[in-house]
């Protein structure tokens, strides 16, 4: 099974950003190298619903702010690091990848996701797409 190692200031850091979204979904970046996530970058939820989406909102979907995305690469570039994956909560929901995530997954990513119930992680999981495009979990670690 694939490992991310997820050191925990930034596991803090996530769920500090991921709890004061709530009950909106929150979402950010994992920044690094090789699956070792060396910084975490949160970015505003700037999901918009398209007018015939009138049964979804902000807390139950997400999508990166672009230009936080565009920042973010610029970062990773000057450090020879590049965007791991993305984490985003689901709000009093599991931290199981909807059929939504999976849709607008990118096979490249690892997908971190925590389940927040009434303002706190209860549950954090960690998702890549394999080559079925369907969901496997990884495991999470703190590096040595």
């Amino acid at each position: 099974m694939l490992t991310l190692l997820l050191p925990a200031t930034c596991r803090h850091t996530i769920a500090v950003h991921l709890q004061q979204c709530y009950p909106q979904e929150g979402c950010g970046l994992l920044l690094g190298v090789d699956r070792r996530v060396e910084q975490v970058w949160p970015a505003t939820n700037v999901w918009q619903p398209e007018d015939t989406d009138e049964d979804h909102d902000r807390c139950d979907r997400y999508q990166v702010d672009p230009q936080a995305l565009l920042q973010a690469q610029r970062y990773c570039r000057d450090r020879q690091w590049q965007i791991l994956g993305i984490y985003h909560s689901h709000p009093d929901h599991p931290a199981v990848p909807s059929e939504c995530d999976r849709q607008q997954a990118w096979p490249e990513y690892v997908y971190l996701i925590a389940s927040v119930t009434q303002g706190k992680i209860e549950d954090c999981r960690c998702w890549h797409l394999n080559d079925q495009r369907q969901f496997e979990a990884i495991a999470i670690a703190e590096p040595t």
